[in-house]
């Protein structure tokens, strides 16, 4: 099969989840909005939402112009080619874009959401759950989009025009895509960043001062920082998740493309992850007719509903993929059974995700039951079980890396094994579209019981949302294991690309042995800088919600007939305090992940920076499942106190719940998703500044 034809089968599958995103997005707006009092909340909650992202790309935007002009500068001196500030450029914008694109919609349904849960269970979870695959579809369409253009543009100009120095056809075309990775990923860590610090110092501050202090339910419109907090959802686990994702899909696909020359498959070894990524597109629309659900609003029917609409992917999935590898690389059919590797891989994630986050399931359960003895005890539960919870992880993805190198014939051709590597982490990822849908409804769902509560809407109604919510609780954990995992097979693979383009630069003789102090010091390095990065981001959050803690005691003291309900709070307040504590905290961490490897390399040479990545993402990979899987659990342990367990709502165990999931925010929707964006980050900014690194480095 022709190679442009190949490419053109990517366009069709960009087109192809585009539209259907289109459809679905019309498919929800066709559903009543609900009432005025539903209308007024929820457009609220869109200004804000809307407000904060203008903000925030236009402090990114100037970050982008200094870095483009810098890739512009090395160009000059001979580093890089002219196309790699562009395509710097273009990742980071379809990465902002697949996050602006999916939070308009999400503010769009929230309140069209709990309308339907009026209706019906069932109508609820498909309005979400519709939003939600509008997220999951942009993000597979934009990013086929992207590599589709760049592919064919490179193609055509390296057709007639001389190659970079030391490189081919094919490692010129790669070089040049993993830039466009780096802008994907410099986008999705000031947005996840920047979005999770707003949306967890709202929540902190509301849960700390309305449900502790003052004793009033969650949501409740007498709280000033309750819009603040339903923005947050917004900005922080749609917005920045859509980025995040964006940059792991794309990520998992460049870094495997650019394995395929090293390992003899050509083009066509470039193509097959482009395709597969079309093949996910498919399989991921018909898994959204799969998912419907009873009337009864429990974990069980809700979860076995996105279960059903994902195991339908992945099956489609496994025997689209089959055939793919069947026409394209015939003769290297064990890279099949490495994409089958990283899909199952993904799944066995998501069991164990579920399995230590739903309150169906022991580990929460514990943790709900140490909340009679206190606070203290519902934290130091909480964090064994995420410590524990990282042991079948670490064991999955160290077998599906295994499997998948001795698949695709790694033993016999080391560089084959290691394509096999990058293939199964897009494998796992290839059915982005629905895994993502059932992740991004989690916050829809959440918007919608806050429109519900503060709406004033029949309690049958918060009963559906609370359950919906609750699942996207675990649903959330799931998604970020998949990205985590993902993150952990891609991370591997650029280290070795990394490895590679020193080689093509002249770098042949490196010692990468742990006896060699470079690389030790460099792994030293490498192993704190998650640490360093989470511990930014936490106290990021802290000082966010002290600030809105301040302001919502305030209110309650200074606006007379508040706590009574007579006077209405000041939102606005509470926005702006989020919104410009977010816009300031994100920058330093931020700047840390990119400016690491530079410095590292700088200062003590390439060998350290290849330390560097790997102890970063052997520490990133399980600090990240650890905060996660923590932060899910102690908010489904407060679910499970809320649903009448140990005391119900408003007891001594709720509160005692209530502190346990307020240190949980920070740890499941700031600091634990950006560090799989770390881990990577880190890796892209090696491989674009390898020629830099090795021309200036103190240590040669």
């Amino acid at each position: 099969m022709n190679d442009l034809v190949l490419v053109g089968l990517t366009f069709l599958g960009s087109t192809l989840a585009l539209l259907f995103a289109g459809y679905l997005t019309l498919t929800v707006l066709k559903q009543n909005e609900g009432n005025e009092k539903m209308r007024e909340i929820a457009a609220a909650v869109r200004e804000g939402a809307r407000a904060y992202l203008n903000r925030q790309y236009s402090v990114i935007a100037i970050f982008f112009v200094i870095v483009g002009l810098i890739l512009f500068g090395m160009h000059l001196q001979g580093h890089l080619t002219i196309f790699v500030p562009f395509a710097f450029l273009s990742g980071g914008f379809f990465s902002g874009l697949s996050g602006f694109i999916g939070m308009s919609i999400a503010t769009r349904a929230s309140s069209r959401t709990a309308q339907a849960a009026i209706q019906s269970l069932n109508s609820g979870l498909r309005v979400a759950f519709n939003s939600g695959a509008v997220m999951g579809l942009v993000v597979v369409g934009l990013g086929l989009l992207d590599l589709s253009i760049w592919y064919l543009v490179l193609t055509w100009w390296y057709e007639s025009n001389p190659l970079p120095h030391g490189l081919d056809k094919i490692g010129a075309i790669t070089s040049t895509m993993l830039t466009f990775g780096m802008g994907a990923s410099s986008m999705a860590l000031f947005a996840r960043v920047g979005g999770g610090i707003f949306t967890k110092g709202a929540d902190v501050g509301a849960d700390l001062v309305g449900k502790i202090e003052a004793g009033i339910p969650e949501d409740d419109p007498r709280n000033p920082a309750v819009i603040a907090d339903n923005v947050g959802d917004n900005v922080g686990d749609v917005a920045g998740m859509g980025a995040d994702l964006y940059e792991s899909y794309v990520g998992s696909i460049v870094a495997t493309m650019a394995l395929a020359a090293a390992a003899g498959l050509g083009l066509r070894g470039i193509t097959v992850p482009m395709v597969m990524a079309t093949v996910g597109v498919i399989a991921s629309i018909i898994g959204t007719y799969f998912v419907k659900s009873g009337e009864e609003a429990n974990q069980h029917v809700l979860l076995k509903a996105l279960r059903a609409g994902v195991w339908a992917s992945s099956a489609l999935v496994v025997v689209f993929s089959y055939i793919l590898v069947k026409i394209i690389l015939p003769a290297h059919m064990g890279i099949f059974w490495s994409i089958f590797s990283g899909l199952i891989a993904g799944v066995f994630i998501g069991y164990c995700t579920e399995y230590y986050t739903s309150h169906k399931y022991k580990p929460t359960q514990e943790i709900a039951q140490s909340s009679q003895t206190g606070p203290a005890t519902v934290i130091i539960q909480g964090l064994a079980s995420g410590m524990v919870s990282t042991l079948f992880p670490v064991l999955i993805v160290g077998a599906a890396i295994l499997a998948s190198f001795y698949f695709a014939g790694g033993f016999q051709n080391y560089n084959l094994g290691l394509y096999g590597i990058g293939i199964a982490a897009v494998g796992m990822l290839s059915t982005l579209g629905i895994t993502l849908a059932t992740d991004a409804y989690g916050p829809v769902a959440d918007n919608a019981g806050g429109n519900a509560e503060m709406s004033h809407l029949d309690p049958k109604v918060r009963q559906r949302t609370d359950a919906l919510d609750a699942l996207g609780n675990t649903t959330a954990a799931t998604g970020k294991g998949f990205a985590i995992g993902s993150a952990a097979l891609t991370a591997l693979a650029l280290i070795v690309a990394y490895k590679e383009q020193l080689m093509i630069l002249g770098k042949t003789n490196i010692d990468l042995a742990l006896t060699n102090p470079k690389v030790l010091v460099g792994l030293f390095i490498g192993v704190m800088s998650p640490y360093l990065f989470a511990a930014l981001t936490m106290g990021a959050v802290g000082r966010v919600a002290q600030k809105m803690v301040v302001e919502v005691r305030r209110q309650f003291k200074e606006i007379k007939g508040l706590m009574e309900g007579t006077a209405k709070a000041d939102y606005a307040s509470c926005v702006r305090i989020a919104t410009a504590g977010a816009q300031q905290e994100m920058i330093l961490p931020a700047l840390t992940a990119i400016l690491c490897p530079i410095v590292v390399g700088l200062v003590m040479g390439a060998e350290a920076v290849v330390g560097l990545l790997t102890g970063a993402t052997a520490s990133g990979f399980v600090l990240a499942v650890m905060m996660a899987n923590s932060g899910g659990a102690w908010d489904n342990a407060k679910k499970y106190i809320e649903e009448g367990n140990f005391g119900g709502k408003g007891s001594l165990n709720h509160k005692a719940a209530v502190v346990g999931d307020t240190v949980g925010d920070p740890f499941k929707d700031t600091s634990g998703p950006s560090l799989n964006i770390l881990i990577k980050l880190m890796s892209m900014v090696s491989i674009v500044f390898a020629s830099f690194i090795l021309a200036n480095s103190i240590m040669k």
